[in-house]
């Protein structure tokens, strides 16, 4: 790295966020803090509200910029995310802010506190006992490399490559959006296309691929769901989605049962850090034949979907190739005649009832009995068919994307260090 600066110096001005509390309001503007920044993105969805007053407050003491650079300073220290508009309607606290009032110079410091030089720096210097946590002070003279305008392609590049991950992200989202709305309009809202039968049933054959229930489609009263559903479809378990496998860890003392190179074996801290995923191909670590034989671990198929059932309850995603997982699982093998499409998005729709039906008194945690117990309406074949035929290339779009983006991840990660460092230069 070329001479450095403290940030103090190198930056407009370095500040945090504020350290009171405000009180969560039903509307009003979004309070970010450290949690909210994950791997270059910053996440509103998971803030809370606080009222107009306070966010007018904190703003004149922590106001963010466009082309400041947000740093979680408490919890996963060093997590962060390059403010690039113009228009900020959020507040921030327990939150770092690098403001440079400069893109190039923004970008610059962005890709070199994503850098391992910057990350063992950051490392060496945390404080606190109990949850690690970078003071302002700690901020305010962190060295910064200075900006060489004759290196700056390279930051360049290395934000090119952010922005097809970017564009990736929001492809993948605009088809998730499409077809959560279709699984609601279809099996929420009972508005699939009616079949020719269903239409002569109620002497309209002309609405032969109308919405069902808009069109006037028979719904009935189900005694065991208590609630109205069409007329055609049944109350079933959850069990009928498809074979319900758990998975188990093979012992730790035998070093022989784990390896880097072999049967992708998942855990649900794994699923936490594929969560902005829909697939899943591996875990941290892979299990030998040895672990798979001594913790008589089941190689779930390709589309087969995995459900975590404690630690959390809730995360889910479907196998990109055969998998084992480990006891927090209740995976749906989609051998019963209902895809993997209607499977995925049928227990997502079915989470808090789920949740809601969880036991433990240290955590909660769901079983297969608890599984075969909660009852759900299923369609007719041709309803869920014609379903997963719509589905099945929006989920193949979606999969690409995925492996596209942790292509594109892999190469940045292994250019960031050699690009700042000038080892390597881009022509």
């Amino acid at each position: 790295m070329s001479s450095t600066l403290p940030a103090s110096q190198y930056c407009d001005r370095v500040f945090d966020g504020t350290h009171a509390t405000p009180k969560a309001v039903d509307e009003g503007k979004p309070l970010v803090t450290s949690k909210n920044i994950v791997g270059g993105t910053l996440d509103l969805g998971d803030c809370y509200n606080i009222s107009l007053e306070d966010y007018e407050e904190i703003k004149r003491r922590s106001y963010v910029s466009q082309w400041d650079v947000l740093f979680s300073m408490i919890g996963s220290v060093g997590e962060v995310y390059l403010e690039k508009n113009k228009r900020i309607e959020y507040a921030v606290k327990n939150v770092g802010v690098f403001s440079c009032l400069n893109e190039k110079r923004a970008q610059w410091l962005y890709y070199y506190l994503k850098s391992p030089t910057a990350a063992k720096i950051i490392k060496n210097q945390l404080s606190g006992a109990v949850q690690k946590f970078l003071g302002l002070g700690a901020l305010r003279n962190f060295p910064i490399p200075q900006f060489i305008e004759e290196r700056y392609e390279s930051v360049s590049f290395l934000s090119a490559l952010d922005a097809k991950i970017e564009l990736n992200q929001r492809l993948n989202a605009e088809l998730e959006g499409m077809a959560k709305l279709l699984y609601d309009y279809w099996f929420v809202q009972f508005d699939f296309p009616m079949s020719a039968a269903q239409a002569a049933a109620i002497g309209k054959p002309r609405l032969q691929g109308q919405p069902y229930r808009a069109s006037g489609g028979k719904i009935i009263y189900n005694e065991t769901l208590k609630r109205e559903i069409p007329a055609e479809w049944n109350a079933e378990s959850l069990n009928c989605l498809g074979e319900i496998i758990g998975g188990s860890t093979p012992s730790t003392k035998q070093e022989d049962h784990f390896t880097s190179h072999g049967t992708p074996w998942i855990t649900p801290k794994d699923m936490s850090r594929n969560a902005q995923n829909k697939f899943i191909s591996r875990g941290e670590t892979d299990v030998t034949e040895a672990g798979i034989k001594s913790a008589s671990l089941t190689l779930l198929p390709v589309g087969s979907v995995l459900m975590s059932s404690r630690a959390p309850i809730g995360y889910t995603a479907i196998a990109r190739n055969p998998v084992t997982t480990n006891q927090g699982f209740k995976s749906f093998v989609p051998s019963k005649g209902y895809s993997t499409e209607f499977i995925y998005y049928t227990l997502n729709h079915q989470m808090k009832v789920i949740e809601q039906n969880a036991s433990g008194s240290t955590f909660k945690e769901v079983s297969g009995g608890t599984l075969k117990a909660i009852q759900t309406q299923l369609p007719e074949p041709n309803v869920r068919a014609e379903f997963s035929k719509i589905l099945k290339p929006m989920l193949a779009q979606q999969d690409t994307l995925e492996q596209q983006n942790q292509e594109l991840t892999t190469l940045r990660d292994w250019l960031l260090p050699m690009l700042m460092n000038g080892q390597v230069t881009v022509g």
